[in-house]
This record gives C-alpha cells, sequence and structure tokens, in this order.
C-alpha cells in the first residue's frame, strides 16, 4: 500500500502549499486535481509550458506525480461536452506522465439512472476509458454516492449506480478500474464496504482513506480513526492491496491537522 494525499480537502491551498504539507508529512504521493476546481493549477485550456511548471514544483519537493483526479458526471443532460472535457484531462495526464485518473460515473440517484440515462452513462465511461488506454492512463472510477446538504450542514450520502453491486457488475465492463473509497460506501448504507471490497479486490487499483462521523439527520467529514468506520475489519481486509491509498481529509479549515492526525492513524493499523 502507497501512501499519500488526495486533493479535495487540500482544494482551497496553491499547488506548491499542497506539495509543501505532502512532503512536511513525510510521504512523497499526492493526487493532482486537474480541471476539477476553480483553482486547480491546471484546466483544460492548460498549455506544455503549464504542464512542464507543474512537473517541476513536483520534483522540487521530491513528490510523485503519478495520481490524478477530475471532476465530471456522465448522468447529467450534457454528457457529450463531459466526456470531451475528460479526454483533454486524459491528454494532460499523457503530457504529466500520470499513471491513474480517478473519475466519476455520477452523483444522480440510481432511481433516475435507468434506461436510457444508464446506457448513456456506460456508453460514456467506455469512451473515456478506451481512449485513456491509448494514452496509457488507467481510469479509476470512485464509489460515491450522491450527496445532499442539510440547514445545519450535515451531509446526507444517498445510493448512486456506484455505491451498488450490481451495477458495479456493469460498470467493470467498460474497462475502467475502481476507486475503493469504503466511507463512501458506509455513509450510504446500502452495502458492507469490507464485503465490497472483498468481491471487488482484482478489480481494485487505487484507494481513497477517510471517515464520517455520525451528526443529527446525517454525517461530516472526519479523520481516519475518527468516525463511523471500522477500521479493524477494513484493515484485514486490505493488507494485500498493493496500490495508491490517498488519505482524503474533506475539511479545508484544519487540512493539514486532519491528514496529519489520519496518517499517524493509518500507520498505527499496519496501512
Amino acid at each position: 500500500m502507497d501512501l499519500g494525499l488526495a486533493a479535495w480537502g487540500l482544494r482551497e491551498e496553491t499547488l506548491e502549499s499542497q506539495l509543501e504539507i505532502t512532503s512536511s508529512l513525510g510521504v512523497d504521493l499526492l493526487e493532482l486535481s486537474i480541471a476539477g476546481y476553480e483553482r486547480d493549477r491546471l484546466q483544460v485550456w492548460s498549455t506544455d509550458e503549464d504542464i512542464d511548471k507543474v512537473k517541476a514544483l513536483f520534483a522540487k519537493y521530491n513528490v510523485r506525480l503519478e495520481c490524478a483526479c477530475t471532476g465530471n458526471d456522465f448522468t447529467l443532460d450534457d454528457v457529450p461536452a463531459q466526456v470531451g472535457r475528460v479526454k483533454s484531462v486524459i491528454n494532460i495526464c499523457s503530457k504529466l506522465g500520470v499513471k491513474y485518473l480517478r473519475i466519476f460515473a455520477g452523483f444522480s440517484s440510481d432511481s433516475v439512472v435507468i434506461e436510457e440515462k444508464f446506457e448513456t452513462m456506460m456508453k460514456a465511461l467506455k469512451e473515456v476509458c478506451d481512449y485513456a488506454k491509448t494514452k496509457n492512463v488507467l481510469l479509476c472510477c470512485e464509489t460515491h454516492g450522491g450527496v445532499a446538504q442539510l440547514k445545519n450542514g450535515a451531509l446526507v450520502h444517498f445510493s448512486s449506480p456506484t455505491t451498488r453491486v450490481d451495477t458495479w457488475q456493469e460498470i467493470l465492463k467498460t474497462g475502467v478500474a475502481i476507486c475503493y473509497d469504503p466511507a463512501n460506501l458506509a455513509a450510504v448504507g446500502a452495502v458492507c464496504p469490507v464485503k465490497f471490497y472483498s468481491d471487488f479486490a482484482e478489480d481494485v487499483k487505487y484507494m481513497h482513506l477517510k471517515d464520517f462521523r455520525d451528526v443529527p439527520g446525517g454525517v461530516t467529514p472526519a479523520a481516519c480513526g475518527e468516525g463511523r468506520l471500522d477500521w479493524h475489519l477494513l484493515a484485514a481486509a486490505v493488507k494485500k492491496y498493493d496500490g495508491p491509498a490517498l488519505i482524503e481529509y474533506e475539511l479545508t479549515g484544519d487540512v493539514k491537522d486532519g491528514m496529519e492526525r489520519s496518517l499517524a492513524f493509518l500507520k498505527k493499523y499496519g496501512f
């Protein structure tokens, strides 16, 4: 297992700050967000010069540039544009030498992603996956439900196509690998995260590690070990996993401290 830091909690930090945090915590793997957030250093219109500057920054901090992520949703009404955007990000990944690109299938409820909408989502996944193969980039689709926020700030996660075992059996036919996020699965509650891993272990090539803490009406992000996940069972299930495992502490206000607490906890559990 190759521990590093995931991008989402670091979204308000500059790229150099993200790299400084990564280096200061003694890990050498950082997930680079590309055109997934307005503050991302690289967008779909970035030039080769922009790309070279990012490569130089990673080299400056001795952090490996192997993992990237972007934002997309193939369950919305603008799928052709979303596909084109993901292909542009794949092109950037190829120039960076990135091995893994984490994407999404979509965040719409599984209750509406049926028939034509489901087929459209599947065709989009296959199209971007086939394209990524020509660029030597492995697409990893995240287990992620839809998310709504209540007035009190609590998050409510609901089932999407990528939080269902039966749907994953179809999704894998497109050629994508799995970005396994057990906390997301636990937050939805439709499938046991440990059982999901045992069912799909051979297809898990990428992992996000985080936690959610129960609050009235839903959950709120927490550091690893500070929420609802059964880490004893999870550690035993994934002990043979050999790939990137990125800490995704989601709260931006104390992200360095949250990443540090998570890292210390994971090491105690043998991650």
